[in-house]
């Protein structure tokens, strides 16, 4: 792996720069938390059991890479997101916390090594997401497949959901991963399109609009899911916009959170949207019709994603049985 450095000459030793692409940019100061958003440092003994777990695996985690303020409460449920494919990725969002660079070859252990942490930890669902791998010719989706192959072989009653790249210019990659049969396929648009060269230029609003679509296509029985950040500068009518075009990709549920800045580097919070702001945005998008909806201040992809997954089954069957009624 190649990584950029930096000398601090007051300790006299390199100092490795997670975001070398961001380093020459001016800094946006981080504004203090409302009372909503702040949550408590961990200190559960299962907390620091699951920690240990990860480590032992050499498995790495979204929770940690992109400092996800739920972390103290999920690691101390013993939920935790495992990130595949190494902890670099290729694109250089402005939001994400996740270092950038050019990545390691794949790990050809890392799928049984997932496999054997989620049997540990008795998991009744699983996150598996990943870091963006443009560098792969297939965006990683054969790696995705093996994942989900070995936790099926070593925790057959676990329920598996991918959050994946959008797999842009990767021919054939999407059916490699719905053809390993996850429960639930994850893809977050992140933002609205007017937002996209600032916050997440490395990708193409349509193509992920186009990625769900087609897992839903490919597979019906499969539940699609995607997310969005508030905060960063969009309008109320362009949230609504991006509810309708995953209404017409018959995406089953709709995730919405509040962004936090990471670092100075980072794109700046425009606006903290409030507790109710939230709950209005939850009212439109349950009467746009998804499925499930989750939309909280500290709402994030995988958080609550196992009590989420036993939702959006009761919200299909009670859907089905209103259809044959």
């Amino acid at each position: 792996m190649t990584v950029r450095v930096l000398v601090d000459h007051r300790a006299g030793e390199p100092k490795l720069v997670r975001h070398p692409e961001k380093a020459h940019r001016p800094d946006n100061p981080i504004q203090r938390k409302p009372s909503w958003i702040r949550v408590k440092a961990p200190n559960s003994p299962i907390y620091h059991e699951t920690h240990a777990l990860m480590r032992a695996n050499g498995l790495v985690t979204v929770c940690e890479e992109a400092a996800c303020p739920n972390i103290g409460e999920c690691w101390s449920q013993r939920h935790a997101t495992m990130m595949i494919m190494g902890e670099t990725c290729t694109r250089a969002c402005s939001f994400c916390n996740v270092a950038t660079g050019q990545p390691d070859a794949l790990d050809a252990g890392e799928p049984n090594r997932v496999a054997d942490a989620v049997a540990k930890l008795g998991l009744r669902h699983v996150v598996i997401t990943s870091v963006d791998r443009d560098d792969l010719p297939d965006g990683g989706a054969a790696h995705f497949a093996a994942v989900i192959r070995a936790i099926r072989a070593a925790a057959p009653a676990t329920t598996i959901e991918v959050l994946t790249p959008d797999f842009l210019r990767k021919t054939g990659s999407v059916e490699v991963v719905v053809a390993a049969r996850p429960d639930v396929f994850n893809h977050n648009l992140e933002t609205v399109p007017r937002l996209y060269p600032t916050i997440r230029p490395g990708a193409r609003y349509f193509q992920s609009l186009r990625l769900l679509d087609n897992v839903k296509r490919l597979d019906p029985a499969i539940f699609t899911k995607s997310g969005l950040m508030v905060g960063l500068g969009e309008a109320r009518p362009e949230i609504m916009q991006v509810m309708d075009d995953l209404r017409v990709a018959d995406v089953d549920f709709l995730t919405l959170g509040q962004y936090l800045q990471p670092t100075v580097k980072h794109a700046a919070v425009a606006e903290f949207v409030t507790p109710e702001g939230f709950d209005d945005y939850a009212r439109v998008a349950r009467a746009k019709g998804f499925l499930l909806v989750s939309a909280t201040p500290l709402t994030r992809s995988s958080y609550h994603a196992d009590a989420d997954f036993a939702a959006l089954q009761a919200a299909r069957s009670h859907q089905l049985a209103g259809a044959s009624a």
